[in-house]
């Protein structure tokens, strides 16, 4: 499968993870499903831009690890470090609970949806 191939199949992936995300939101459902749809909509967006410029797959979750690579081909990519951040800290609480599921403000959920 060609590069931009595989990269669109991703972003299109990507997409349908945010189309989802907002359905949930919209529906006032649980704020932890939507911030980790939010974070594999992102890593998906991310790898698609990496497969495009001839990277090689890797199972790899955390945003900031991907933002890192990205800035290999666009320094860019640092601005959303931040974001990257926010995103993996809601998945990881999210997938991998201590406790009971966090409740994300929704002011929070919109500004990320944005």
């Amino acid at each position: 499968m060609q590069d931009s191939k595989k990269s669109k199949d991703w972003f299109e992936k990507g997409n349908h993870d945010v189309i989802a995300a907002r359905i949930v939101f919209k529906a006032s459902g649980p704020t932890d499903t939507v911030g980790m749809l939010l974070h594999q909509a992102f890593e998906k967006y991310i790898k698609g831009y990496l497969l495009s410029r001839g990277w090689e797959l890797r199972k790899i979750h955390d945003l900031r690890e991907l933002i890192f690579r990205a800035q290999d081909y666009n320094q860019t990519f640092g601005r959303y470090l931040e974001l990257a951040r926010k995103l993996t800290a809601i998945y990881v609480e999210g997938r991998y609970p201590s406790g009971p599921p966090v409740d994300y403000p929704q002011e929070e959920l919109a500004q990320l949806l944005a």
